[in-house]
């Protein structure tokens, strides 16, 4: 071991809920209530205790400022998806965005490589003829 300090992931389940209840100001008993409503979802131990993630203290915040202002329990449960779903929505954003810019990049490293001729090329079919028409003759 290196003796280097390494803090746990955002979603390693670490706190338990008497912690988890002093991080965010909510009761014990209303952690719980929000579990069986799923608004959030601990990590349990082979004992079957409760392990709450940062993941889940910033979310519980989160739900603890919603109500506070007045929204209902099926509004933050709304509000949530909501911006699951705009989350979500951003990052597959980023990844075509990524994607487009590597396909222009490839279409003007083609265009770079072809010869400049700027006059169109006209390709002649077998069997068949070019007629030029000019008015007035």
């Amino acid at each position: 071991m290196s003796g280097v300090f390494r803090p746990p992931s955002p979603d390693a389940a670490v706190y338990v809920i008497s912690v988890a209840a002093e991080l965010t100001g909510l009761h014990p008993q209303t952690l719980r209530a929000y579990e069986r409503m799923g608004l959030i979802q601990p990590g349990r131990t082979g004992g079957g205790g409760r392990r709450y993630s940062h993941r889940d203290i910033e979310r519980l915040r989160e739900i603890a400022d919603l109500t506070s202002a007045g929204i209902g329990i099926e509004g933050v449960r709304r509000i949530m998806d909501l911006e699951l779903q705009v989350d979500a929505l951003r990052a597959r954003n980023e990844e075509l965005m990524a994607e487009l810019e590597s396909l222009r990049s490839g279409l003007a490293a083609r265009a770079a490589a072809q010869p400049a001729n700027k006059l169109p090329v006209l390709h002649q079919a077998v069997g068949q003829s070019l007629v030029v028409w000019r008015r007035g003759s």
